[in-house]
């Protein structure tokens, strides 16, 4: 299929030249798992940070910061779907290492 744009010609069908592409190379390399193991996972992650969060002294607990990496591994860790999960983890895991810092300077 053929169209006019001024003295232009387009053709629709132009993407069927394009080669076609196969998985990652990096993809095939790791096994991802079933969904149940890396499920699990992230949760094995989850409970490891929520242990490293309680485990701060009292300064930390009165720090923003605190609430904000409390409410990425209880609220926005349920809400978000397992394919973003572990970037939710990784958030709340550099937060927790900047407030491990905070006390150990205070």
């Amino acid at each position: 299929m053929r169209y006019h744009f001024g003295s232009r010609q387009v053709n629709r069908t132009m993407n069927q030249h394009r080669p076609p592409t196969g998985p990652h190379p990096a993809a095939l390399d790791k096994p991802r798992g079933t969904f149940r193991q890396r499920y699990d996972e992230l949760e094995r992650r989850r409970a490891e940070l929520v242990a490293r969060l309680r485990a701060l002294g009292e300064g930390a607990h009165r720090h923003p910061g605190y609430k904000r990496a409390l409410k990425l591994l209880n609220d926005t860790f349920r809400k978000s779907k397992l394919a973003q999960r572990l970037a939710v983890l990784q958030a709340a895991a550099w937060l927790i290492d900047i407030l491990e810092k905070i006390t150990t300077t205070l």
